[in-house]
């Protein structure tokens, strides 16, 4: 309750105050960028979301030029959206950000404490996302690293 009260305190319309990107825009750079190119479809079966909402993120997201519509590098008949550098250069702004923060949350913790609160997170979002048979795809684990 408190994170997420924390979260909301240090946030105006869906961005941190001060922040580079909303909440939306953050999460569909996160998945592109660890997914690879993504067609509409491919966004609504990893996010839940129905088509028209995915349009209404992905076209702002073009709007601020932080996605571009390609076509299918694989052949397919549908485009993707890839991220640009603009958008890779603010979703990293952005996660240092975080880290930063979590950082300040975390000043006095002990380096195990800070490992083992990132291991009980991994699992706890493998949980909820095992619960909605909705993975996430991550990259290799990094030490202590409590941002996915």
């Amino acid at each position: 309750m408190l994170m997420g009260r924390y979260m909301h305190l240090h946030k105006s319309k869906g961005r941190r105050v001060g922040g580079v990107l909303d909440r939306s825009a953050y999460i569909l750079l996160s998945r592109i960028r660890t997914q690879g190119p993504m067609s509409l479809g491919q966004l609504g079966d990893a996010f839940g979301l129905d088509v028209s909402t995915l349009n209404r993120q992905t076209a702002s997201a073009m709007r601020a030029g932080l996605v571009e519509r390609i076509p299918d590098p694989e052949g397919g008949m549908a485009r993707k959206f890839r991220i640009t550098e603009e958008g890779e250069q603010r979703l990293d702004e952005e996660r240092a950000y975080i880290v930063a923060s979590l950082g300040r949350i975390m000043t006095d913790w002990p380096e195990e404490d800070i490992a083992a609160f990132a291991d009980y997170l991994q699992r706890f979002n493998a949980g909820i996302e095992r619960l909605y048979g909705m993975p996430w795809p991550r990259p290799q684990k990094e030490p202590s690293s409590v941002v996915n």
